[in-house]
């Protein structure tokens, strides 16, 4: 690519899908610059391409610097009730810091904002998880990016930085019995990190405006297709 290249910042790079992501981001050379802010070091420290930020997300407010030369902001936060260990920390990564993240973005002037958040979002839902989901889906909307892009997995499968026992488990139950999620449960079927990062490298470069929800489904077809391109 010889013209004027864009700049990507990535939020949770050290999980399945943030992972993903990067090297996409990296393969696709669509981007010069890809700023990855994390509290702890991700796999590409000191990758040619990636500019490695360890920030507290806590002070985010005070990162605007790296988010002002940014086009495509991409999110990929996620935690687990086991692992926050209370539902207040859940809260924070899940909804408080995507949502910082946001409004930093939409302040500053970025223009396409991306990001994973679950199947069965609703802030009306039964279940807490999917609740939480559900309202920072709210938030982002009335935020009126020029371009936001929302994508739905099922359970994520593939292989992690850190091991999670309870989502492993619903892997390997899970997996032998996804033939059966056919038609409108197909959305339920377990999803490769692969395939949703896949998705979003390459929806981000469709210049598409308004609000686009992906179900797990659709994010599985299109990773299907992109995976035989290559």
């Amino acid at each position: 690519m010889n013209g004027l290249k864009k700049k990507a910042l990535v939020a949770g790079a050290t999980g399945l899908v943030g992972q993903e992501l990067v090297k996409e981001l990296l393969d696709s050379r669509v981007y010069d610059v890809i700023k990855v802010i994390s509290r702890r070091k991700t796999p590409f420290s000191g990758i040619q391409g990636v500019e490695e930020h360890i920030i507290d997300f806590e002070k985010l407010e005070k990162y605007g610097t790296l988010v002002a030369d940014v086009d495509d902001v991409f999110v990929c936060l996620g935690t687990t009730m086991k692992k926050a260990k209370s539902r207040k920390k859940f809260v924070k990564v899940d909804y408080v810091y995507p949502l910082k993240l946001a409004n930093l973005a939409k302040e500053i002037g970025v223009k396409q904002f991306l990001i994973v958040t679950a199947i069965g979002s609703d802030r009306d839902a039964t279940f807490f998880y999917s609740r939480v989901k559900g309202k920072l889906e709210e938030e982002l909307v009335t935020l009126d990016f020029p371009s936001l892009h929302i994508f739905r997995p099922s359970l994520l499968v593939g292989k992690r930085r850190d091991f999670r026992i309870g989502e492993k488990t619903a892997e390997w139950v899970g997996k032998p019995f996804s033939f059966l999620l056919i038609g409108p449960y197909e959305k339920y079927k377990p999803i490769k990190g692969k395939y949703v990062a896949m998705s979003m490298c390459a929806i981000a470069q469709e210049k598409s405006s308004g609000v686009h929800i992906y179900e797990s489904d659709k994010i599985r077809q299109l990773g299907k297709v992109l995976l035989q391109d290559n």
